[in-house]
């Protein structure tokens, strides 16, 4: 003889029901709440992780300009470029002209500026950023009617190859770390030194 299966009887009512899918709803939404709230604190924490990342990185940016700038102009006088004048941290801005830049180093003398940007890393978007930087420089001389040769300089902690490449492609002198000074690679070899 076989064996017959019975199946559970379900003695609940559809109050009951009803009651457990709200307070499953309820728990859910309790759930989510405190999801909410955690992923809140966490990105709270990571913005002031970010904010305080920020502040150590203009930090580190203003050690590195404090070891390059003194010596920026004898290196430069080393390639035949006379400085007469040097400039840090400039801000140049015109809202009739749209011009708004900053400056790290403007080195310059009767004939020639050079504009000197400074990075702990460079990437290809900061030598980018610098030919727009020249493109504002060189509007803005022209408005004032100053006919110099304005040339760019990268200098940079770590230089990647392919960073330092471009730069040199795009005509940037490439200020970099050697030994306990800094070398200063001119753009030659088939690169030139360009003028805006």
């Amino acid at each position: 003889m076989e064996a017959v299966q019975t199946v559970p009887e379900w003695k609940a009512t559809a109050d009951e029901i009803w009651a457990m899918m709200k307070e499953t709803d309820r728990r859910m939404k309790e759930t989510d709440r405190q999801m909410r709230e955690s992923g809140s604190r966490l990105d709270q924490q990571l913005g002031n992780l970010g904010k305080q990342l920020g502040k150590l990185g203009n930090r580190f940016g203003e050690m590195v300009e404090y070891m390059i700038v003194p010596n920026l102009v004898e290196k430069f006088r080393e390639l035949g470029f006379e400085v007469e004048r040097t400039s840090r941290d400039m801000v140049i801005a015109s809202k009739t002209r749209r011009i708004f830049t900053e400056v790290d180093v403007l080195l310059e003398n009767g004939d020639k500026v050079i504009i000197v940007e400074i990075k702990n890393k460079p990437s290809i978007g900061d030598i980018n950023d610098h030919i727009e930087r020249m493109e504002k420089l060189r509007k803005d001389a022209d408005f004032h009617h100053d006919q110099r040769k304005y040339r760019g300089a990268i200098a940079g902690v770590v230089f990647g190859e392919s960073e330092k490449t471009y730069a040199l492609k795009q005509g940037f002198y490439v200020i970099e770390p050697s030994g306990e000074t800094f070398t200063i690679i001119e753009p030659k070899g088939g690169y030139h030194p360009r003028e805006w």
